[in-house]
């Protein structure tokens, strides 16, 4: 059996180079160190680490790679990361401005080695839908096991290990925060091998996952907020790199950045974002945590402007704070609510795994002194990544804190907070900063590994990776997210019991007949209508926005129309909106054949029922479609959608037989999108429903009409 290293052989000769580099004071002297280094490393044979496992799911590649094949003749640089770590998301920028300076024909490969923290981390398909939010674009291998991490003997996430062209190794950076090295070991690596002829470049069957995906209204939704004054919604279009502001019936008033990232402040038609995470809306101002810009920005809808509260548009690592805004650098803020008197924004700041406060207004923090307005500074959280409760706030020790929650009046006066990486739901309080438990995790402070999925009281309660949490101020109780349980939770502060609310626990975009049948993807944020009988959930990894009836127990889609939602398409039949896909709980009929003839007109009579109750809005778009794929002669001359404004009587819809038809037996396909709402108001949601309809055309021609009728009721 082959002998192979580990990254402990290799920490003993690099830590020399490290010690070198750290006393070096010219590129020139660094550059010749490394030169010097890698002659050296290059003579030892011992350095060959193991190749990945068979049957590995791959993503972004033909299919899987080998150090042995593929990979032969190139420098690898392997990324060892799981995706909810957000130092892991920190490297991103580098590792992609990297793979812009070398390419694959270069001789650079990159390769995102996912090894798993949590286990909803090990399953392909969020492991996907994490390429695609983080828009990786190289290989990225799926090790559920973290076979590779362990013979390595990898110890953290993240960790960087660049390899020669014979897979071995070369370089190892453990943590962020070392990009001028990177870039450095990389640069030497390439030239040194280039020199002796030991590249190779060939491509290695890069094919993109996203390449395949057809566009959607949403991308990713990170957190949503209402505004209970105009019941207008934020929300934050995180893959989209935009903020959207839509009615309470899902139309969509601004749509604000995208749809590639940026930063740029100015008129609504030209601010840009980056992977927009948190919002908070009140009146015609948007908060945003424009997380991968690292910056605090304001939407005002009234001036159409966008500005920057704080940050510099770089990764900060100051954990104190204490400038004005757009002086203090920050790091990956991931929520944002504002306090109640409208003179402080909290800041669930994950990257410091920190609570910071933005002065709207001068003030003061809790048992703190006097801040001037547009200070941004640290409100709880010493910045080491902890599940540590102390009455001092800056003792406490959070990790990487993702959602807030203000509840405001006695006997609270707390912000809640969602601390993923713990997988716990905190508290500090607005009187003396003091933080503590609520639920999950463990007492253990330095064990960010006790997570679960079980419902009870304190620490006797398991949640995985809670990213969004919503306060109901008259039931006194907390909504949460529990992300990677793919569930929502609800949570009862003052007795700190925790149980399901809806979800089965299993990925997947069910819309079932209650709530523990109704199944989400990864929910990330959640907000309560000012009623508090509608809770809507991001429903991240499923690309939507969900509504809860919380007095009905039941799960409805929310439904996203306007501009983006709608649009034209060339064909060659009349135009066509081109409508969006039919969600997974719309029922597809099929019908029993109809006999016709050449020269027949055919005519669909679509009669579709509510559900009592609810009524058709009038404001969204509500519209019937048909084709007829692989027979779109039939359709020629015809139109092939129409609005739909009211159900009181049936829907006429007519095509016709050509005289010489083309198929014996086409089918014809009705889909109708159906926008609603409740008639006392409220809550707004979409039905779908598609009909097939198969024709059988008898040889002989004559003329005369068919009539079906297609009926469903919701």
């Amino acid at each position: 059996m082959a002998s192979y290293s580990k990254l402990t052989a290799l920490f003993s000769i690099q830590s020399q180079l490290d010690c070198a580099l750290d006393e070096a004071t010219t590129e020139e002297e660094k550059e010749n160190l490394v030169h010097q280094y890698l002659k050296k490393i290059d003579e030892k044979d011992d350095l060959i680490v193991p190749d990945f496992e068979e049957g590995l799911e791959w993503l972004n590649t033909d299919g899987p790679l080998s150090f042995k094949k593929e990979l032969l003749g190139k420098v690898v640089m392997l990324d060892f990361f799981t995706y909810c770590c957000i130092n892991c998301m920190h490297m991103l920028p580098d590792l992609h401005q990297l793979e812009q300076s070398h390419s694959v024909e270069d001789g650079l490969v990159m390769v995102g080695v996912h090894s798993a923290k949590f286990p909803n981390e090990k399953v392909l398909e969020n492991v996907r839908s994490a390429v695609l939010r983080y828009d990786i674009t190289h290989p990225v291998v799926n090790d559920s096991d973290a076979h590779l991490w362990q013979e390595l003997e990898v110890s953290c996430w993240p960790t960087l290990v660049l390899l020669g062209p014979r897979g071995n190794l070369l370089f190892s950076l453990v943590g962020e925060g070392h990009r001028e090295r990177l870039f450095l070991f990389t640069a030497a690596a390439l030239k040194h091998y280039r020199e002796k002829g030991l590249l190779k470049k060939h491509s290695v069957g890069i094919k993109l996952y996203k390449d395949s995906l057809p566009p959607s209204i949403l991308s990713f939704p990170g957190k949503i907020a209402m505004d209970p004054s105009s019941k207008r919604m934020a929300i934050a279009d995180t893959g989209h790199h935009r903020i959207l502001v839509v009615s309470n019936t899902g139309q969509v008033l601004h749509s604000v950045g995208g749809p590639s990232s940026g930063q740029r402040d100015g008129n609504l038609s030209k601010a840009q974002f980056s992977s927009p995470q948190g919002v908070f809306m009140k009146g015609d101002t948007v908060y945003v945590a424009d997380t991968e810009n690292h910056l605090i920005r304001k939407i005002d809808l009234l001036e159409k402007n966008v500005s920057t509260l704080a940050g510099i548009g770089e990764q900060g690592t100051d954990k104190e704070g204490g400038a004005s805004g757009p002086q203090q650098p920050i790091s990956s803020p991931w929520d944002v609510t504002l306090g109640n008197a409208d003179d402080v924004l909290w800041v669930a700041m994950a990257g410091t795994h920190q609570i910071w406060a933005l002065f709207l207004e001068d003030g003061k923090l809790p048992k703190g002194s006097d801040c001037r307005k547009g200070t941004c500074v640290r409100f709880a959280g010493s910045g080491n990544e902890e599940n540590r409760n102390n009455a001092y706030p800056h003792k406490a020790g959070l990790a990487q804190p993702s959602g807030l929650a203000l509840a405001p009046t006695e006997p609270w006066e707390s912000l809640f907070i969602a601390d993923s990486e713990s997988s716990t739901i905190r508290s500090v309080s607005l009187k003396d900063g003091a933080v503590k438990h609520v639920v999950g995790g463990e007492r253990d402070p330095m064990n960010l590994f006790a997570f679960g999925d079980i419902d009870g009281k304190g620490i006797d309660a398991k949640l995985q990776h809670p990213l969004g949490v919503s306060w109901d101020d008259g039931n006194n109780r907390l909504y949460v997210a529990d992300s990677y349980n793919h569930k929502i939770k609800v949570v009862d502060p003052k007795t700190k019991q925790c149980r399901v609310l809806a979800g089965t626990g299993k990925a997947g975009n069910e819309l079932g007949p209650n709530f523990l049948e109704s199944s989400f993807n990864e929910p990330g944020g959640l907000c309560l209508d000012e009623g508090r009988k509608f809770l809507y959930v991001a429903d991240t990894n499923n690309h939507c926005i969900k509504v809860l009836d919380l007095e009905a127990k039941t799960v409805s889609m929310f439904p996203i129309v306007g501009e983006s939602a709608v649009d034209t398409i060339p064909t060659s039949t009349p135009m066509v909106k081109k409508a969006p896909r039919l969600p997974k709980s719309a029922p597809i009929l099929p019908m029993p054949s109809v006999v016709v003839s050449a020269g027949h007109s055919v005519t669909l009579l679509l009669n579709l029922a509510l559900p009592s109750g609810t009524k058709v809005t009038e404001e969204a778009p509500s519209f019937w479609s048909l084709s007829a794929e692989g027979n779109e002669w039939l359709l020629e001359g015809h139109n092939v959608t129409g609005n739909i404004r009211h159900l009181s009587e049936p829907i006429s819809i007519v095509t016709s037989i050509p005289a010489a038809p083309l198929s014996p037996n086409p089918t014809l396909t009705l889909d109708a999108w159906i926008y609603c709402c409740l008639s006392e108001g409220g809550t707004c949601m979409m039905k779908a429903v598609s009909f097939r309809q198969p024709l059988s055309i008898g040889s002989a021609s004559q003329e005369g009409s068919v009539i079906v009728t297609l009926e469903h009721a919701f």
